[in-house]
């Protein structure tokens, strides 16, 4: 088995029921980009993937194995979890918290290896951070310290990395070099899923998209057929400008339809 899945998955915070039976299975070797509206259960669904949220009922399964039944040292290899807007509130260098990354390939006290220099050095370049090595991460900004959490999540070399909203807050080119670091790691045989806002970005780089809405799976499938005007104004409440730039895709929010403009103001 070479996936990660969730089968009639339910999820409550609280009072609320936020995932009401979602199945989704990540293959290795591809981009699953996770859209939906505020409050659909993206960030819910990622966390109990990665086994940080604990379901009232239903099955995650990773590499054909119950999620509960993995040991941690083996989770911790084959999974790696990015949150949405992560910090560091130590006055760390860079280098030392993409080092950490390494954490599960060390017993206690042992030495960082040769191995774990190379998969530093090598996060550290995807992330455009090798300059800022250095840098204490409380003089980052908001954007570059985002690059260096994903640098350290890329550091241990997980065979799965699940992302929330990893481009936020980022630069336009800084975006784009992200995303093609994710398809790299598809490339080479990594699971990803990728929580997304922007339609555009996830109609290009992510080869399937999981769209929720009301805790539910409202469409799953190839970007162009999740991303369809129907889909759109039913789970988002807008029309968009559908188009294409050198063979990518362009999704556009132009205007709130009637519904999705009352639907809007009744949450306020």
């Amino acid at each position: 088995m070479t996936s990660l899945s969730a089968e009639a998955l339910t999820v409550s915070l609280g009072r609320r029921r936020v995932l009401d039976e979602v199945a989704i299975d990540i293959a290795a070797g591809e981009v699953v980009g996770l859209i939906g509206p505020n409050g659909a259960g993206k960030t819910t669904l990622l966390r109990a993937l990665s086994g940080l949220l604990t379901a009232d009922s239903g099955e995650i399964r990773l590499l054909g194995r119950r999620l509960a039944e993995v040991e941690r040292e083996t989770l911790a290899r084959t999974l790696a979890y990015l949150p949405q807007d992560g910090r560091s509130h130590w006055s760390v260098t860079v280098e030392t918290l993409v080092t950490l990354g390494r954490l599960p390939y060390r017993a206690p006290w042992q030495e960082i290896s040769g191995a774990d220099r190379q998969a530093v050095e090598r996060a550290l370049a995807a992330c455009d951070l090798a300059h800022l090595r250095e840098r204490p991460m409380t003089q980052l900004s908001g954007g570059e310290r985002s690059r260096a959490l994903l640098a350290r999540a890329l550091a241990g070399e997980p065979r799965f990395l699940l992302a929330d909203e990893p481009v936020a807050g980022l630069d336009p080119g800084h975006q784009l070099d992200v995303m093609v670091k994710l398809q790299d790691l598809a490339a080479g045989g990594a699971g990803v899923v990728v929580v997304m806002h922007d339609l555009t970005i996830a109609a290009r780089f992510c080869s399937r998209l999981a769209l929720l809405h009301d805790g539910r799976i409202a469409a799953e499938g190839p970007p162009s057929a999740v991303l369809s005007p129907d889909n759109l104004a039913r789970c988002y409440g807008v029309r968009a400008f559908h188009g294409a730039a050198e063979g990518s895709e362009i999704v556009v929010p132009l205007w709130r339809t009637a519904e999705g403009a009352r639907h809007g103001a009744d949450r306020h």
